[in-house]
């Protein structure tokens, strides 16, 4: 994992230029609302994400919390102090028991940055790779999330600081709150290498973090590819849910499993454009050219994550599998 971040670092001013046209979320600007989902179990959500679902705009980080008999737990810290501040005003809000875990996602700055905010007494979880990221790439990590969200955002304030409690690879852990478990899973690969997801036992509830952006039209982000790998654990977590799951995705309103079947229709639709351009011989260059998807085209960021992102992605991947 770290070598491909290491890539995907290296093509920061690739990326600086392409999102420089694209509309961007401020982090000085957003105000985060809590939605009560069930008993003591909230959703923390922009309060214009379902204004901007729609349209395909980039909408900030969802998280949540989850109130048991004993403590709290908090799913994402955000990306600067004053959204960290935010979230934990809003727990405080619907009780007086303390913030006793803290749960990133990713390693992704606008899922952790606000780590350093929160407590000394707050155990962080995360995942082992998200540590190992942010323990050797922290000060590349910041200049990169400057370059795209801007100077006097917050970010250049921002103390590493990662997990307490490590998920391992493939692995999973409860956390018992008293009278309410969450349960934290790593299903596989699923956009980063260590992503995080949230549920809370019995209950129909799941926090996905990145791999699911938002609802229709928002597209997945291949950052470190592994086209494949992400296709088989969309699958999976659309598998193991139902029609009745409330889904929080990593950046938008409440939704349902139809966000991610979504994301594997546009995935798998990516996978047989480029598997037929490769049997062709297309280059990449005409490939991307050529992959152009109209159907998912509605995401404000569709030029940048598709053409720039995905599709040289998936070229790369499935042109290895072919010679293999």
């Amino acid at each position: 994992m770290l070598k491909s971040i290491t890539t995907l670092l290296a093509g920061v001013a690739f990326t600086v230029n392409a999102i420089a046209q694209e509309p961007v979320w401020d982090g000085n600007t957003i105000i985060l609302e809590s939605q009560k989902v069930s008993d003591g179990i909230y959703a923390v959500i922009p309060s214009d994400a379902s204004e901007k679902a729609g349209s395909g705009y980039p909408i900030a980080t969802s998280g949540g919390f989850v109130i048991g008999e004993n403590s709290v737990l908090v799913i994402e810290s955000m990306i600067n102090e004053r959204l960290a501040e935010q979230m934990i005003s809003l727990v405080k809000a619907e009780t007086d028991k303390p913030i006793k875990y803290l749960v990133n996602t990713s390693y992704h700055g606008d899922h952790s940055y606000g780590n350093y905010v929160f407590p000394s007494s707050v155990s962080i979880i995360q995942h082992e790779s998200a540590k190992d990221y942010v323990d050797n790439y922290f000060e590349q990590d910041t200049a990169f999330m400057i370059s795209n969200f801007g100077e006097g955002r917050g970010i250049e304030d921002v103390i590493p600081k990662t997990g307490d409690i490590l998920v391992p690879k493939n692995g999973s852990i409860s956390i018992d709150l008293g009278g309410k478990t969450v349960d934290i899973d790593d299903f596989g690969f699923a956009q980063t290498g260590g992503d995080l997801f949230v549920s809370v036992k019995g209950e129909n509830i799941l926090w996905t973090g990145n791999p699911v952006v938002s609802t229709k039209p928002a597209l997945p982000w291949l950052l470190d590819g592994h086209l494949l790998e992400t296709l088989a654990t969309m699958k999976y977590v659309y598998g193991a849910i139902n029609e009745s799951t409330l889904v929080i995705p990593g950046h938008g309103p409440i939704t349902n499993r139809s966000a991610i079947k979504w994301h594997i229709d546009y995935l798998t639709a990516l996978k047989n454009k480029v598997e037929k351009a490769i049997a062709r011989g297309l280059s990449l260059e005409e490939t991307v050219e050529k992959v152009q998807l109209p159907k998912y085209q509605g995401y404000a960021l569709h030029g940048w994550v598709h053409s720039g992102l995905n599709v040289p992605a998936a070229y790369k991947e499935l042109s290895s599998s072919k010679v293999k």
